[in-house]
Parts: C-alpha cells; sequence; structure tokens
C-alpha cells in the first residue's frame, strides 16, 4: 500500500476514533453503518448482510468520468470474489441524488449495489470523514475495519491484490 493510501486510511479512522490515548478503536460497526443508505438499481442492498464480508466501497458520481472508467474492475472484482464472501458497494454523490442515481443504476445494471449517498454522506460528517476527491475507495476487513483507500482510479491489479490477502485472514 502506497504511503497517501495509507495516509487516508489512518485520516479515515482517526475521523471516527477520535483522540482516545493508545487503545486501538475498531471503527468497523461505524463504517458499515454509514453504509445503512437507500439503494437503486436492480442490486438489492441489506447492509446486515456486510457484516463478515471484505467490503470495498466506491465512491463515485454519475458526471465523473473516472468512475465510469472504473465501473468494470467493479464488475470484474465481484464476479471474480463475491463468492469468496466479498462485496463491491458504490455510493452515489450525486448532489441530484434518486433523480440521476436511478436511471444511471437501471441502465447500467452493475452487479453490486448503488446506494445514495445521504447529505451527511455528502458534507463529510459520517464515518468516512470527507470526500475530498472521486473516485475515492474504501476497503474494509471482515470486521467491518478500513484497511486500505485509494483516491483515484486504481489498477485491477493491485485492488485484486488487497482483496485477495484480506480474504485469507
Amino acid at each position: 500500500m502506497s504511503s497517501a493510501a495509507r495516509a487516508l486510511a489512518c485520516v479515515l479512522l482517526l475521523a471516527v476514533a477520535g483522540c482516545r490515548g493508545s487503545r486501538p478503536v475498531d471503527a468497523g460497526p461505524a463504517f458499515l453503518q454509514a453504509l445503512a443508505l437507500p439503494s437503486v438499481g436492480p442490486t438489492p442492498h441489506d447492509v446486515r448482510k456486510l457484516a463478515g464480508k471484505v467490503v470495498l466501497v466506491s465512491f463515485f458520481a454519475t458526471w465523473c468520468f473516472p468512475c465510469l472508467a472504473e465501473m468494470p474492475t467493479l464488475e470484474a472484482l465481484q464476479r471474480d470474489y463475491g463468492a469468496q464472501g466479498f462485496q463491491v458497494v458504490a455510493v452515489g454523490m450525486d448532489l441530484e441524488g434518486a433523480k440521476v442515481l436511478v436511471p444511471f443504476a437501471e441502465h447500467y445494471a452493475p452487479r453490486y449495489p448503488v446506494l445514495l449517498a445521504s447529505e451527511w454522506m455528502i458534507a463529510g460528517r459520517s464515518a468516512f470523514g470527507p470526500i475530498k476527491g472521486l473516485p475515492s475507495t474504501v476497503l474494509l476487513d471482515r470486521h467491518g475495519r478500513a484497511v486500505a483507500a485509494w483516491q483515484g482510479v486504481e489498477g485491477h491489479t493491485k485492488v485484486a491484490e488487497a482483496v485477495e490477502k484480506l480474504l485469507k485472514d
């Protein structure tokens, strides 16, 4: 993992944990609960079914060309690792919300859920903190802890390696 990705993951964890001394803080439930959002499109979503899975959270917008370019990678990851306890979840950060995300999700019909970001999430007041650029991706381990993060499009091979490592744990 690059130092920038490690730094982003640490910032995300610190945003949730605050300053609580040297005790490790398990932010897992906060990250998973932040994904209790309405879904659009054909793939159903139940946040309770994420427990115990490795989860890749992709923050995107319909107007973001790099986000659209990343969709085949997300599809391939879901196809290749879904049966092993892996789940991609896309969070649409469009300010127009359902107005643009419903037709987008219905047209592209990804095999992973597309969620509507809440106003709190768009304002940076969720467990994930401010999303400073799109696409942004956070990888959660089976305990719901953020263990890696990328800003921008990351290559399939690097993400697949991180997912495989977590699936083995």
